[in-house]
């Protein structure tokens, strides 16, 4: 038996229990057959995000994330999520705006990489309407591994003796070949997931190009699964290349194929990021009356992500964006 060293415990919350057998229960109800799940971004946010859900989203940083789905829970008003803070910036900041969540694991939030901190999102951190529990990068990612291998926990050697680990929910366990000290890092199975792709068919066969992060784990971990592609594809152009078909249709509850969907955000070998409108963000978000105001221009007032684009530039500004991306693939497509 592993023994716990409850003198060096952890303090932090566990939001969402590593319970295997009741989530291998829930994957069991969900159908494998292959049936079209097109819709659009509205009918899937109404549902299969609800308020009180533990939410994660995909990507990394401002890299392929799924502002359209983040933009959709703002507008619907959805609240009490639980949030993975798994290096979310851009989307961390839309659902702080909106105030959709209450509590966080939280691995790499409020900043933006280069462009600073989101002024608003520490704001809303700091009030203390958030109940935070700390991870680096690696053991947030770990806990979709483990949720993905179907075991309660996996051991590692990570951020032990860290104030990290302090302010975690991880245990120190005893290694029973070694008699080493261990991290057990518990599986996170989320109630829904967004993943943005560059292709899918209607079934939910989705392909990236370039590395897919944490999202291979996070797809598998997810009780729930919504994909947002750049463009629909036909299921024989997918199994072209079946070895990059990183989330089978078995996995994905809902397909809504959003053009740009990744914007202001990067998608690689198709747009840059809309560094300009970002500026915008984060300069609103200075004054909270500003910020409101800039909320209900983007979100509140638009009625789908598409008048949203149309706001920011349209065809033109995301033609630019497309000739700004080094590896740029999407100017004969658009």
């Amino acid at each position: 038996m592993l023994e716990t060293l409850e003198l060096t415990d952890s303090q932090g919350e566990l939001f969402s229990a590593p319970d295997v057998d009741a989530a291998r229960a829930f994957f069991a109800q969900k159908s494998r057959a292959m049936t079209d799940k097109r819709m659009t971004v509205a009918e899937a946010v109404t549902r299969f995000i609800h308020d009180g859900d533990y939410f994660a989203s995909g990507g990394f940083g401002g890299v392929r994330i799924s502002t359209a789905i983040v933009h959709e829970i703002v507008r619907q008003g959805i609240q009490g999520l639980g949030l993975s803070g798994h290096t979310a910036t851009h989307d961390f900041q839309i659902l702080a705006a909106g105030k959709c969540f209450d509590r966080c694991d939280i691995a790499y939030v409020v900043g933006l990489e280069r462009r600073g901190l989101s002024p608003n999102a520490r704001r809303y951190l700091e009030s203390g309407a958030v109940r935070m529990t700390e991870w680096s990068n690696a053991t947030l990612g770990w806990r979709y591994k483990a949720a993905a291998m179907g075991i309660p926990f996996l051991p590692a050697r990570s951020v032990l003796g860290t104030d990290t680990f302090r302010y975690s929910a991880a245990k120190v366990i005893t290694c029973p070949f070694t008699e080493q000290k261990l991290l057990a890092i518990p599986a996170l199975f989320p109630d829904v997931g967004v993943v943005h792709v560059h292709r899918a068919d209607i079934y939910g066969n989705a392909q990236v190009d370039g590395i897919s992060i944490a999202d291979y784990d996070m797809s598998r971990a997810c009780k729930r699964l919504i994909i947002t592609t750049e463009r629909i594809v036909s299921t024989d152009e997918i199994r072209k290349n079946p070895c990059q078909t990183f989330i089978p249709y078995w996995l994905v509850d809902a397909v809504c194929e959003v053009r740009y969907g990744s914007y202001p955000g990067n998608m690689p070998y198709e747009y840059y990021s809309d560094e300009e409108h970002l500026a915008e963000w984060l300069e609103a978000e200075k004054e909270e009356s500003i910020l409101r105001a800039f909320i209900d221009k983007y979100i509140y007032s638009v009625h789908d992500f598409a008048e949203y684009l149309a706001l920011c530039g349209g065809e033109k500004r995301m033609h630019e964006l497309c000739e700004m991306e080094p590896l740029k693939r999407c100017g004969a497509e658009a």
